[in-house]
């Protein structure tokens, strides 16, 4: 009699018989590659999975994928840089996903809504680990502690949590009532909160390393670096960051008619627009590099945030780009202007980048007063031993283990070559992981070895074009005090956005293979097919002809050599 198969009706002992999977030389595969946003985040979040959650309505299930790597949605949403958004391939097709606007919706949604984090219990089994420093490193090193089931202090020389975070980050970026709502849930994760205990002060190094079995140091840079032109220094030389932070503290300082704000990172371009709304009338901000836009390499471009540069040069903030301070110009001790001269970053023999100056390219800016801008290092009190006469902490690039000092781990700013937020996220959630594989006895973390999926791996034929959709932005002219800049998107627009996710190197159960295929070779399973586990190759009869992954639009399907 007959019998039913995958394809139609057919004959005992025909073509069931003819197994043509035999004739293969190459075989569809399903990979998972990581989509080009997760390998970009400095933090680890792997967007493409808590995007697909949010698409498909799993809110809480998506914060939930998004907090298992950061715990600071609500603050990264607003003040990271987002270099994800840089790397998303949809920036090849349209624009790129805003990602950060999904990240924050999340962020503020879960804190709105009360969301605690999915955490276990803690381990009784193990020690304890001892955190340095309450900054976004140091809160992310102990909540990744705790999520891997360990006891942790939080010691932490100010009276507050946030470091950086609360000292230098503005309100009109971050609103204190966020910072202080995200903080609050880390430190309910049950550490034991320290606060106003000062390394070297109230305790040392080695009297933790004595009562804990892991140290993690996130103490962040608290030390301007030394400036001057030619040795010259005026009297009345006030440094940008402290600037920032008293600021921060009293509401108000001290503002000159005109003032050159000299370096390009966000501490300079945050002092510039506080100077502006503060009454300044001339703020020049003067810097080697170029303003971050498409295009610009990144050895080139300022360091601080592409739309924060931006938004400061609406609010009136003169940008001089490839510029470099040659000469004071001094009434007494008093500032009358600077010599500025052409200066640029060219390749050098050895592959490195070198600041040059162009003879003949001099002009005069005249300004009241001038505020280096250019960075800090680590506060060298209880630390001593560990900096050796270095700037920075010196640390492994992946793990943060400090070179040299055993179980201790280092992160965000303090270790030198890492500067935002996300970057100091990543750096305690790696380093949690490290000090937790160790004291289970189990080998440090590798590096993953994954690259991002390529852009030309992607079937564009099954997208749409759309619009990115775009937050609203508080108008120049409204920028006058603490009010908070950029608006978070509403669930329509939140909606839309999360539907534009091309799912770069996921299944998207979409059926292409299944009803694509000539020889009926891909099966799916009983189960409601949500993901590539529920699509199975019958390789009894696969002929490796490739229209599977052909047609596959995120780059899931891949062909190997049979052999």
């Amino acid at each position: 009699m007959d019998r039913l198969t995958r394809g139609a009706i057919a004959l005992p002992g025909t073509s069931l018989n003819n197994k043509t999977g035999s004739w293969r030389v190459m075989r569809p595969l399903h990979r998972h590659g990581a989509a080009p946003c997760h390998t970009a985040c400095p933090a680890g979040e792997d967007a493409q999975a808590w995007i697909a959650k949010f698409d498909a309505g799993d809110l809480r299930g998506a914060w939930e994928a998004l907090v298992a790597a950061n715990p600071l949605p609500a603050i990264t949403g607003r003040v990271c840089p987002h270099p994800c958004e840089s790397a998303c391939n949809r920036g090849q097709y349209d624009q790129p996903l805003a990602i950060h606007s999904l990240e924050r919706y999340l962020g503020d949604m879960a804190l709105k809504e009360g969301w605690p984090y999915p955490l276990a219990a803690i381990d009784p089994g193990l020690p304890s680990v001892a955190v340095v420093g309450a900054g976004p490193a140091g809160l992310a090193a102990a909540y990744h502690l705790r999520r891997h089931g360990l006891r942790v202090t939080l010691f932490e020389a100010l009276t507050h949590a946030g470091g950086t975070l609360r000292s230098a980050l503005p309100y009109y970026r971050l609103p204190t009532e966020v910072l202080d709502a995200e903080i609050a849930r880390v430190l309910a994760v049950g550490l034991d909160w320290r606060p106003h205990t000062k390394l070297g002060r109230d305790v040392s190094l080695e009297e933790l390393r004595q009562d804990h079995a892991a140290v993690f140091l996130g103490p962040g840079n608290q030390k301007g670096r030394r400036w001057d032109v030619s040795f010259a220094v005026p009297d009345t030389l006030r440094a940008g960051l402290d600037l920032l932070h008293e600021w921060m503290r009293m509401g108000t300082v001290s503002t000159p008619r005109s003032v050159a704000i000299v370096g390009g990172g966000n501490t300079a371009v945050d002092l510039g627009r506080i100077l502006k709304r503060l009454g300044a009338e001339e703020v020049h901000l003067v810097t080697h590099e170029r303003i971050p836009a498409a295009g610009v390499p990144g050895y080139d471009a300022m360091p601080a945030a592409e739309r924060e540069v931006q938004q400061a040069i609406e609010e009136g903030v003169v940008v001089h780009e490839h510029r470099s301070v040659r000469r004071l110009l001094l009434k007494g001790n008093r500032v009358t202007g600077v010599e500025l001269v052409h200066a640029k970053k060219l390749p050098t023999p050895d592959g490195r980048y070198k600041l040059t100056s162009f003879h003949g390219t001099e002009s005069v800016l005249h300004v009241e007063e001038v505020i280096p801008a250019i960075g800090q290092q680590v506060e060298p009190e209880g630390f001593g031993a560990l900096l050796q006469g270095r700037p920075y902490i010196p640390v492994d690039d992946y793990t943060g283990a400090v070179v040299g000092a055993g179980s201790v781990y280092a992160g965000g700013d303090a270790r030198g070559d890492h500067g935002t937020v996300s970057a100091a996220v990543g750096d305690g959630r790696r380093a949690a992981l490290a000090i937790a594989r160790a004291l289970r006895g189990l080998a440090a973390p590798a590096r993953p070895d994954r690259e991002g999926v390529a852009f030309d791996r992607l079937n564009l034929n099954y997208f749409e074009h759309r619009p990115r959709q775009e937050a609203q932005v508080l108008p120049p002219e409204l920028r006058v005090c603490h009010e908070e800049v950029e608006c978070g998107l509403d669930p329509t627009q939140a909606a839309l956005e999360a539907k534009r996710c091309l799912s770069c190197g996921n299944c998207l159960a979409c059926d292409n293979c299944w009803t694509l295929c000539p020889d009926s070779s891909v099966l799916k399973t009983r189960v409601a097919a949500t993901d590539g586990s529920h699509y199975v190759f019958d390789y009894d009869y696969c002929k490796g002809c490739g229209l599977c992954a052909q047609e596959c639009p995120t780059g899931y399907i891949v062909m190997q050599p049979e052999y």
